[in-house]
C-alpha cells in the first residue's frame, strides 16, 4: 500500500508541472471557454493537485517526498477541514485522526509557483484506522485541483462559485483554517470531467464566513435545515423585509455606533419607542446579523457592517431601498398572484395605476424612488472607465453623452466628473429633470449638461454615446424595440450605445436577474432578458450587439452600434468580450 501512495504522489507531481489554469479548466469543467474561461483563468491561478496519503509514520513520508524529488523536509500544519471531512464520513471523533498538511512546492514548465497539497494521515502498522486508509485510497475522496485567487475579493469569489455551478461543479463542503487564516470551498467537478480529477477547491486567503455559509448550506453546514425547517424559514422571509423596513423607519440605524453597544433603554429612549418591544426587534435582527449584542442584548447593541448601510449618512446607503422594499412594492407583491393569473401588474390593480404615473403625483414618493435607484449606483463604478467613454473623452472635439431616462442624474455625474471634457444631455420627467439639475450641480459638472424634459419620441439627435440604464426591463418586447428604434434615429453612424442590466443566466443557475424579473413582473410590467433577447431586440431595432462587460451587482453593459448597411460587404462581429 505504501507503493501505491507513492505512485499516486509521483502521479500528481507530475500533474502539476504539465497544467495551467487556461488547459485545465476547460477539461474540469466541460463547456468552460471563450471569454468566460479567460476571465476565470485570469482570477484564480492553478495552485496545487491535493491527495491523501497514509504514512505509518513521519519518516515514512520524508522517504516518499524523496522519492518523488520534494522536498523531504517540507513543513507541516495541522488539518482541520479535512479532518473533520473524515471525522463525518467515518463516523470518528475529529480529536483520534492525526491529519497534517505538507506542500512540497513543485514548479510549472515555466517555473510558475505550484506545488503538491498531501493530506497525511498518520496510520501506524495494525492501527484501527486502517480500514479509513483502504477506503480513502480506494476512493479518493480527498484528491482534488486548486485554484487560488489572486487577489481575496468577495465579490470575485461569489462570482467565481456561481460560474463554476453553472458549469456543473457541485458544491461539496469546505471551511476556514484558522491555522493558516484561509478559506477553502471544494466543489464537485461534473461527470464529464476530462482530467482524472473529480474535486475541486477555491481557495482564498482570509476568513470569509458569508460566502462559506453560502456555499456549506444546506448539504454540510452544521445547522443544515431539514425540508420542513428549511421551508419555514422561507415563509418567514416577508418578517425580515418588515423587521429591517422598521428598523430604517425608526431611524435605529441613525441612532447606534459600529464600534461601542449601546443599550435598550437609551435606544428606545433616542428612538422614541417602548424598551421591551425595541429589544425584540433588535434581537431578531442579530439574527439576521444587522446588529450584534451580547447575551440577549444585555449589554446592548451595535451595528454591524451590514447595519451601517442602512444609516443615512453612510457613503453606500441602502436605505431608500429599503424603505420601497419594505413600502409600495411589499404591499403589490401580496398581490403576485394576481399577475401570475392575469398578467397584470400587481402594483396596477393595488394602486389603480402604473407605478411611474403613481410615484409621480406624490412628490416625495418619486423622491424615495429616485433615491432607491442611486442606492445600487454601485454597479456604475466602473462605467466611467468603459472604452467607449474614455475614447469619447480623448476625442479631439468635445463629445457628449446624453443619458436617456437618467434618474436624478447619478450615472451621468459619475461620467462628466471623471471625464471634464465631456459634455453631457439628461433626458428625464419634469420632476426628475429638477432632481438631476440639483444633483448634477452639487457634483460640480451641472455646467456641462443639458436637460431635457419629455419622453423616448424626444431623445435629441446627434450625440456621441448614448446610455440606457435599467430602462429596458421596465417595458415588453414590443415597447422596447420601440425605443430602441427611437434610439437608432437618433444616432449619428458613428455613435455607440450602452446598456446597463441585468442579464437572465442562459441556463438555471442562481442569478439576481432571476429575482428581478419576478420583481419587474409584478410591480412593473417589465422583465429580465439573456444576452441573445437583448441581441434579438437590438436586430429588430437596426442595431448590432457588439460586446459586453460584466459590473458590480451581477450587473452587465452591452455595446451596440447601428448595424452596417446590408450589402456593406461588413463582417458581422462578435458581440460576446472577455469578461474580465
Amino acid at each position: 500500500m505504501l507503493l501505491q501512495d507513492t505512485a499516486r504522489l509521483h502521479a500528481a507531481a507530475a500533474f502539476v508541472r504539465e497544467h495551467d489554469s487556461s488547459t485545465l479548466l476547460p477539461l474540469l469543467l466541460p463547456g468552460l471557454r471563450g471569454p468566460e474561461l479567460e476571465s476565470v483563468a485570469a482570477h484564480c491561478r492553478f495552485a496545487h493537485a491535493g491527495l491523501l496519503l497514509f504514512p505509518p509514520d513521519p519518516g515514512h513520508l520524508r522517504d516518499q517526498f524523496a522519492d518523488c524529488g520534494l522536498a523531504a523536509d517540507t513543513p507541516s500544519q495541522p488539518s482541520v477541514v479535512v479532518r473533520e471531512r473524515l471525522a463525518r464520513r467515518h463516523h470518528r471523533d475529529a480529536a483520534e485522526l492525526d491529519v497534517r498538511i505538507l506542500r512540497p512546492r513543485v514548479p510549472g514548465l515555466l517555473g510558475e509557483r505550484r506545488a503538491v497539497e498531501v493530506f497525511a494521515l498518520t496510520v501506524p502498522a495494525g492501527s484501527d484506522l486502517e480500514p479509513i486508509a483502504a477506503h480513502e485510497r480506494a476512493r479518493g475522496h480527498e484528491a482534488h485541483l486548486a485554484f487560488e485567487l489572486e487577489h481575496p475579493d468577495p465579490l470575485v469569489l461569489r462570482g467565481l462559485c456561481t460560474v463554476l455551478t453553472r458549469h456543473g461543479a457541485r458544491p461539496d463542503g469546505g471551511g476556514y483554517n484558522p491555522h493558516e487564516d484561509g478559506t477553502v470551498l471544494y466543489f464537485t467537478a461534473p461527470r464529464a470531467t476530462a482530467c482524472g480529477y473529480r474535486r475541486l477547491e477555491l481557495y482564498t486567503p482570509g476568513d470569509h464566513p458569508d460566502a462559506l455559509a453560502a456555499h456549506l448550506e444546506p448539504d454540510e453546514h452544521p445547522g443544515a435545515r431539514g425540508p420542513a425547517e428549511s421551508l419555514l424559514h422561507l415563509l418567514t422571509g416577508a418578517w425580515a423585509t418588515q423587521a429591517l423596513g422598521a428598523f430604517t423607519r425608526l431611524h435605529l440605524p441613525d441612532a447606534m455606533d459600529t464600534e461601542a453597544a449601546t443599550s435598550t433603554p437609551e435606544l428606545a429612549r433616542r428612538t422614541g419607542t417602548r424598551p421591551d418591544s425595541l429589544a425584540t426587534l433588535l434581537r431578531y435582527l442579530a439574527m439576521l446579523g444587522v446588529v450584534a449584542g451580547g447575551a440577549e442584548g444585555r449589554d446592548g447593541f451595535r451595528l454591524t457592517p451590514l447595519g451601517r448601510l442602512l444609516r443615512a449618512d453612510s457613503p453606500d446607503t441602502m436605505r431608500p431601498l429599503a424603505l420601497m422594499y419594505a413600502g409600495p412594492f411589499y404591499r403589490s407583491f401580496a398581490a403576485l398572484d394576481h399577475t401570475v393569473r392575469t398578467g397584470q401588474p400587481a402594483f396596477d390593480h393595488l394602486f389603480g395605476e402604473n407605478h411611474f404615473d403613481h410615484f409621480a403625483r406624490d412628490p416625495e414618493l418619486a423622491d424615495l424612488f429616485d433615491r432607491s435607484m442611486s442606492a445600487s449606483s454601485r454597479m456604475f463604478q466602473p462605467l466611467p472607465d468603459h472604452p467607449v467613454i474614455t475614447a469619447a473623452a480623448r476625442a479631439r472635439a468635445p463629445r457628449t453623452v446624453i443619458d436617456v431616462a437618467g434618474g436624478n442624474g447619478e450615472l451621468l455625474g459619475r461620467i462628466l466628473t471623471a471625464h471634464p471634457r465631456l459634455r453631457g444631455a439628461l433626458l428625464e420627467r419634469p420632476h426628475a429633470v429638477e432632481a438631476a439639475h440639483r444633483s448634477l450641480d452639487a457634483m460640480g459638472c451641472g455646467a456641462r449638461c443639458d436637460y431635457l424634459s419629455g419622453d423616448f419620441a424626444d431623445l435629441p439627435h446627434g450625440g456621441d454615446v448614448y446610455v440606457l440604464s435599467r430602462i429596458l426591463h421596465d417595458w415588453d418586447d414590443d415597447r422596447c424595440r420601440e425605443i430602441l428604434r427611437h434610439c437608432a434615429r437618433a444616432m449619428p453612424a458613428h455613435a455607440d450605445l450602452l446598456i446597463v442590466e441585468r442579464l437572465l443566466p442562459a441556463d438555471a443557475s442562481p442569478s439576481l436577474a432571476t429575482a428581478w424579473d419576478l420583481h419587474m413582473m409584478c410591480n412593473v410590467g417589465g422583465r429580465e432578458r439573456t444576452a441573445e433577447h437583448y441581441a434579438r431586440l437590438l436586430a429588430d431595432a437596426g442595431l448590432e450587439l457588439l460586446d459586453r462587460t460584466p459590473l458590480p451587482l451581477e450587473a452587465h453593459v452591452l455595446h451596440a452600434r447601428k448595424a452596417p448597411p446590408e450589402g456593406s460587404g461588413s463582417a458581422p462581429r462578435p458581440w460576446t468580450t472577455p469578461t474580465g
